[in-house]
């Protein structure tokens, strides 16, 4: 799967939330500095892109996912693992420690996640 724009991941989490939507309803849960034709042309590009289905009304349409928020998520995180973490999880758990971006308690609720799966 192609990775996604910046705008175009901040559309998705909009019509993840909604489940389907007109434009003006994604507009309206973007911030205000976005422009109606801008929202459009890049809706339609999610849909080019297949990731993003729609039903015609008219002249207008309605947009639905058409990936799921949980597809994409672990697309992503594959991804990153392999461009910045030599494809390991652990290289990348160990960075976000160095980081200070996870604290000793959420590396105990992940050992007890990894624990319960076994």
């Amino acid at each position: 799967m192609e990775r996604l724009t910046n705008k175009e991941e901040e559309i998705m989490q909009v019509l993840w939330e909604l489940e389907k939507a007109f434009i003006k309803e994604i507009l309206a849960d973007l911030p205000q500095d976005n422009h109606y034709n801008t929202v459009s042309t890049i809706v339609r590009n999610l849909a080019d892109k297949g990731v993003v289905g729609y039903k015609a009304f008219g002249k207008t349409h309605q947009y639905f996912p058409l990936v799921s928020k949980e597809f994409y998520t672990s697309e992503f995180m594959n991804l990153a693992s392999e461009r910045y973490f030599d494809s390991s999880y652990k290289n990348m758990v160990s960075f976000f420690a160095k980081q200070e971006k996870i604290s000793v308690s959420e590396l105990k609720e992940i050992l007890a996640i990894i624990e319960k799966k076994k």
